[in-house]
């Protein structure tokens, strides 16, 4: 076994075996910073590197840590696992169905093989394709992840590596596509070495919301790049995923000449791309369109926050916060978005007017990836609300059908298929100092809303290290046989069927930069044209009032969430879907 190190800022590192702890056994110092050697030992041996003969650290690119972060690496044979479905090539993106979903949180149990009791449940309703919350070790047993340390080791509390695969292969079973969400824009506040032995991994040059930047540009930047784009292969080759959701790219700062999530994406493209269909998806709040554009076969998309915020204003009338950015013509911007991808692009944002966004009438409406709700959205409310405690079934059914009939891809958050009530808040598990400044900073971060103005409100704000908050946030799965689950259940089922039969197998046939919008009223109707002639009509009337409905020649409508909907009028918070012959 060869064991190598980039540690430019260490003088010696020796590596640390279980029954040798008095007896380190000293790594070779090669050019550029590593430091390697051989060592005779089998899968299962325990480890660690000493740096300087002082301190002990984990391997950062371990590929498991069962003890957590404060244990030592364990040696993972990466062949032992034996697939079942080695045929599996994955999924066309337009026939995509995403549903996130919280390792620790969607089962009582919260792991990998309890998952996969119901994957075919998720398959029978509609659902092909599963983003996991990031799983990267990080620090303690609960959390969501976004604080991983060990970017290749599985978090031990949901399983092991063998379990992780095995997920992956029943899913691939079941016809179900696996993405993975990963964080390369930081790394978490506990258990990260790598300042230590490797102070050029971070650089001053740039600041982000979790301190001092990861370092992507220069010699020592182009090592950092190969870590991150050797842990995106690792998932994508050596497990198996289908694809990988990228947190916050706009926190990624690189000058390069060709961007870290460029190199990334042309390194997919030449690599597992190029036999089966890999998906790349970026959370970013730039609008960066040209991140989007083909290169190769790589599919690439992006979360479409301005979807979220836009319908999350019409359905529920908030517009504290971010919200105030959409509150003026929503459902213009809405129809916008729908036909052209983003809502802004390029128009000054916010409260400083910066322009925001860039172009995308050119893109496939399969670069858009809608949701109502994510983690993030209900999360980071104080009570972690979801739209079923803040909205009307009528409200709701209207905000489900916009999202599932669109030739965007869909993306739903875990329970929200059966319009689960409980929360899903933000949990974290950390001790001391660190456990205690999270908590105040929590609830200090609500000050500047009205309802949380007096402190006594906001000590009400659930503490993230508690494990009750944790708790709360499980789904409980016998609440999709009882009322009213089971018919929300029924009615998104019902959506995805036809969204199956009618609208995939005609997006990969819509014109390119063809689609057009119109509001009259509180009515919007959008009209993706296609090459053959045909046409896919969504309206929509977000409203108490009933409203004439458009007038859209020759169209048949294949749905509408009214039971008796009449051509000339659309009811109050009704969906009607349309095709129009080519």
């Amino acid at each position: 076994m060869r064991f190598r190190l980039w540690a430019p800022t260490a003088k010696t590192v020796a590596i640390v075996l279980p029954d040798q702890a008095d007896a380190p056994i000293a790594l070779q110092a090669l050019d550029g910073g590593w430091f390697e050697r051989a060592i005779d030992c089998k899968p299962g041996t325990r480890y660690r590197f000493r740096i300087d003969d002082e301190l002990n650290v984990p391997d950062p690119a371990a590929r498991y840590a069962p003890d957590g972060l404060n244990g030592p690496s364990e040696v993972v044979d990466p062949n032992a696992y034996e697939w079942r479905t080695s045929q599996w090539r994955g999924l066309p993106w337009h026939r995509a169905v995403v549903y996130e979903l919280h390792v620790g949180t969607f089962t009582p149990e919260g792991t990998f093989a309890a998952i996969e009791p119901r994957l075919r449940e998720l398959a029978d309703l509609g659902i092909n394709v599963i983003e996991l919350l990031p799983i990267a070790t990080f620090p303690g047993n609960r959390g969501w992840g976004y604080d991983g340390v060990l970017h290749f080791a599985p978090h031990p509390t949901y399983g092991t590596p063998a379990d992780l695969k095995r997920l992956i292969d029943v899913a691939h079973a079941h016809g179900i596509a696996m993405v993975l969400d990963v964080v390369y824009n930081h790394f978490g506040p506990e258990g990260n070495y790598l300042h230590r032995y490797a102070g050029d991994f971070f650089t001053e040059k740039y600041k982000t919301p979790w301190g001092a930047a990861i370092n992507f540009e220069g010699d020592s930047g182009q090592r950092v790049r190969e870590f991150f784009i050797q842990n995106a292969l690792y998932w994508l080759n050596e497990y198996r995923f289908d694809g990988l959701r990228l947190d916050a790219v706009h926190a990624i700062k690189d000058a390069s000449r060709m961007h870290f999530i460029d190199e990334l994406a042309a390194a997919i493209d030449a690599g597992p791309a190029r036999d089966r269909h890999v998906h790349l998806i970026l959370e970013n709040h730039d609008n960066e369109a040209k991140r989007l554009r083909a290169g190769g076969p790589l599919s690439k998309a992006q979360w479409n926050d301005d979807y979220h915020h836009l319908v999350h204003v019409l359905l529920t009338g908030e517009t504290d916060g971010y919200y105030s950015s959409y509150a003026a013509e929503t459902l213009t911007h809405l129809g916008k978005l729908l036909a052209e991808g983003y809502d802004y692009q390029g128009e000054p944002y916010g409260e400083h007017r910066e322009p925001r966004g860039e172009r995308s009438v050119d893109l496939p409406p399969t670069a858009f990836i809608d949701f109502l709700q994510n983690h993030d959205q209900i999360g980071n409310r104080a009570f972690g609300d979801r739209l079923t405690t803040l909205t009307r079934p009528d409200q709701l059914r209207a905000g489900l059908a916009l999202l599932l009939l669109s030739p965007h891809v869909p993306m739903l958050f875990m329970g929200e298929e059966y319009a689960a009530r409980q929360p899903f808040l933000y949990f974290c598990d950390y001790q001391g100092e660190l456990a205690e400044a999270i908590t105040n900073g929590r609830r200090s971060e609500f000050a500047q809303f009205k309802m949380f103005a007096d402190p006594s409100v906001r000590e009400k704000i659930p503490d993230p290290n508690a494990e009750d908050t944790f708790a709360r946030s499980k789904l409980q799965w016998d609440e999709r046989n009882q009322a009213p689950y089971r018919d929300w259940l029924g009615f998104v089922r019902e959506l995805l069927r036809v969204r199956a039969e009618s609208i995939a197998p005609r997006i990969v046939h819509l014109k390119p930069a063809s689609a057009a919008f119109d509001v009259a009223s509180s009515c919007l109707h959008v009209h993706w044209p296609a090459q053959n002639g045909e046409g896919l009509h969504l309206v929509a009337n977000l409203s108490d009032t009933p409203s004439a409905a458009p007038t859209v020649a020759g169209a048949k409508p294949f749905f509408s969430t009214a039971r008796d909907a009449r051509m000339e009028e659309i009811g109050s918070w009704e969906v009607r879907a349309l095709l129009t012959a080519g």
